[in-house]
Formats: C-alpha cells, structure tokens, sequence
C-alpha cells in the first residue's frame, strides 16, 4: 500500500477538518477522540465539501443538507444521504500524516 503525505499532524485542530487534495482526490483529514480520520471530501449526496462541515462523535457532517457520515465507516446516519462516501487508511510517522487513497473495506 502506498502511503502520501497528507498534511503534518501539528496542523490539525481537534474536531475541525483539513481539506487537502492528494493525487486529484479531494480529502477531509480530521483529527477526533484520539484518532485521525481521512475520508472523501466530497458529500455522496450534494457533492459539496465535508470539510466545511463540523465534526461531532466520530461523525462529520456535510453543512448543506445535515447528512453526517461515520469517520471510520463513511457510512451515512440518515439521510438526505443514503451512499457511503470513501475512507482511506491513515498512518503517522513523527509528525506526518500519512494516508493511502487504497480504500478501506
């Protein structure tokens, strides 16, 4: 699995999303409950930018119509969403945000 450099981990705010754009993919990292999360950018839905969204239990949620998708899952909690959105794995070294657009299963 080929991993790029996302962002660095000191960039990151706790609950707030960091758009960056990897290889032409548009991803949101967030960094949340201990964790850092890299999922799709783009709302299954509207195809408008999660990471203007907020964050909120392990969830983020798109700002024009409320679907929240599961950070770990991209699973959607409701609608108007009803399509999971692509989330991709995740590794730091030192303070490196690493992630693979290889999809997670």
């Amino acid at each position: 699995m080929t991993y790029i450099k996302a962002c660095a981990l000191s960039e990151l705010e706790e609950n707030t999303p960091k758009r960056v754009e990897l290889d032409g993919t548009p991803v949101s990292i967030v960094s949340t409950e201990g964790s850092v999360y890299a999922i799709n950018d783009i709302c299954s839905h509207a195809n408008v930018s999660l990471s203007e969204g907020e964050v909120d239990d392990c969830m983020i949620e798109c700002w024009l119509h409320g679907s929240a998708f599961d950070l770990r899952t991209g699973k959607p909690s409701g609608l108007p969403a009803t399509r999971p959105v692509p989330v991709y794995p995740v590794k730091i070294e030192g303070d490196d945000v690493l992630v693979s657009l290889t999809q997670e299963s």
